[in-house]
């Protein structure tokens, strides 16, 4: 059986442990928002926020895309910490439609072991705010969050 060079060198680095700690496992196993939310998704100005514990530990990120030909945004939830391991995580999106109204979609708390969503929505001149979880391995363990919960990225 023939291996790539690429396979070779992801499987040394999986056997010293060197991958499970690193952040740009998730991208680097193919995992990344562009690739995840689809074609012509392409990441926005503030649009990637840390997904962190209380105590400042990064679980991973949270990243919002647009794609300009169908007006959609997208939001994923990409781990860096407990990467291959199931655990809860959330992708969310909300868009400010006139007033008060909303919509809203939410990836809910199932247990992923790379990455949460993708949740997209309509937002062709539109506010939206993205948020992310990732919980650690224990049931009553800490979770991590973060996104924007302020309007942004409007129109």
């Amino acid at each position: 059986m023939r291996r790539s060079a690429s396979t070779v060198v992801v499987a040394a680095a999986l056997a010293v442990g060197g991958l499970a700690a690193n952040p740009a496992y998730a991208i680097s196993a193919g995992y990344t928002p562009e690739g995840v939310c689809g074609s012509g998704f392409g990441r926005v100005s503030d649009g990637t926020r840390a997904v962190k514990t209380r105590s400042g530990e990064v679980f991973g990120h949270v990243y919002l895309l647009y794609n300009r030909r169908t007006a959609q945004n997208c939001v994923v939830t990409i781990k860096s910490k407990y990467v291959g391991t199931p655990t809860r995580a959330t992708a969310q999106l909300k868009v400010r439609l006139s007033g008060t109204r909303t919509a809203e979609k939410i990836d809910h708390a199932k247990k992923y072991k790379y990455y949460a969503g993708p949740v997209k929505l309509n937002a062709r001149d539109k506010c939206v705010q993205y948020y992310g979880t990732i919980a650690d391995t224990r049931v009553d363990g800490e979770i991590a969050s973060g996104g924007r919960l302020k309007w942004g990225n409007c129109g």
